[in-house]
């Protein structure tokens, strides 16, 4: 989950390009893919929260977007970016922050008009950031007005420019203080961030997980995750939440196909997220083929995809990055969209 002021990397890659998969092989080969997965259903004009649309049974997928930075490409993610991912049906959508909560009103913005426009459920990212408990109050009444009922709750990154994260003086420290206070207000369903390797602020991956489950404690009704590309430190997270600390909440895997060497390896180095020898050494190969290099993200985040549904997961959170292809041809190899 991207709690970062990041920007993709281009690479010829945009809302309304090819959503082909590049040369793969399709739902119906004998590569792995899965046919038989029923495609998600519409979630147009259903307004749920988060938490009641993961009771509903089946997959959940979702996507994550982030504030464009001028007016003309906010005009373009509306005109073709949004409407692109509505397409695939996602259950809803989310919307991050820029760094330090620099993008907060400009969020809140974009997802109440989503949620106006599209007929989609919309989340907002809420962050402690630079705020106070009363700030943090107003964000809240606004959301609610706008009809906004869901919020992803995080602790937030320091702004440019400060190594260590320092809560505002009335504000919160930790992110289940947030969740708390956002509870004590009735009105909203509240996701939160885990990290499969650990934070990369925490040395210790469990106790980093103990901390997720005070999130939960507090009345989180969902965990995202960071991206991660290696499935076994995945596992190793959900059965220590589920096994040793009774978290019984979904957890949706955050799943981020590469679209280029230098861009995954910026993002992974700013949220600690480790990448697989297997995985660096085809990065490396592609270096200077982007078009290859975004070829194998589709691919790679097509098995481990499959890998996650067998297993049973809650549900998949894309992050976009603003983008419709790559996320598209996952979609289309797993069998979720025709």
């Amino acid at each position: 989950m991207y709690h970062y002021s990041l920007k993709p990397v281009p690479v010829g890659v945009g809302a309304g390009s090819d959503v082909r998969t590049a040369g793969f092989p399709s739902p119906k080969s004998k590569r792995g893919y899965r046919p038989e997965q029923p495609a998600i259903p519409s979630w147009k004009g259903v307004h749920l929260r988060i938490g009641e649309l993961h009771r509903q049974g089946g997959l959940v997928v979702s996507f994550e977007l982030f504030p464009p930075k001028t007016p003309d490409q906010t005009a373009k993610l509306f005109e073709e970016g949004i409407p692109g991912l509505l397409e695939l049906s996602p259950a809803f959508l989310t919307c991050t922050y820029g760094a330090g909560g620099s993008t907060k009103d400009q969020t809140l913005e974009i997802v109440t008009r989503i949620r106006r426009e599209f007929e989609v459920e919309a989340v907002s990212h809420l962050t402690c950031v630079g705020a106070s408990r009363e700030e943090i109050g107003q964000f809240l009444a606004q959301a609610r007005s706008g009809g906004i009922s869901n919020i992803v709750a995080l602790r937030g990154d320091p702004p440019r420019g400060d190594e260590t994260f320092k809560p505002h003086p009335d504000g919160f420290k930790y992110a289940h203080e947030l969740v708390s206070f956002i509870k004590q207000t009735g009105d909203f369903d509240v996701a939160v961030a885990g990290y499969p390797e650990g934070h990369p602020e925490c040395p210790d991956r469990h106790l980093d997980w103990q901390r997720l489950a005070a999130k939960v404690a507090a009345g989180a009704d969902l965990v995202i995750t960071q991206l991660f590309y290696n499935l076994a430190d995945y596992f190793e997270f959900e059965d220590y939440l589920r096994g040793r600390l009774k978290v019984s909440v979904p957890i949706v895997a955050g799943i981020l196909p590469i679209l280029s060497k230098q861009q995954i390896e910026r993002f992974c180095g700013l949220c600690g997220a480790q990448i697989p020898p297997d995985v660096q050494a085809k990065l490396d190969q592609y270096a200077d083929d982007p078009a290859s290099c975004r070829a194998y993200g589709i691919e790679l985040a097509t098995r481990m995809c499959e890998k996650l549904i067998a297993r049973g997961v809650s549900g998949l959170h894309f992050y976009t990055l603003n983008r419709t292809a790559s996320t598209a041809a996952v979609m289309k190899n797993l069998g979720l969209v025709k």
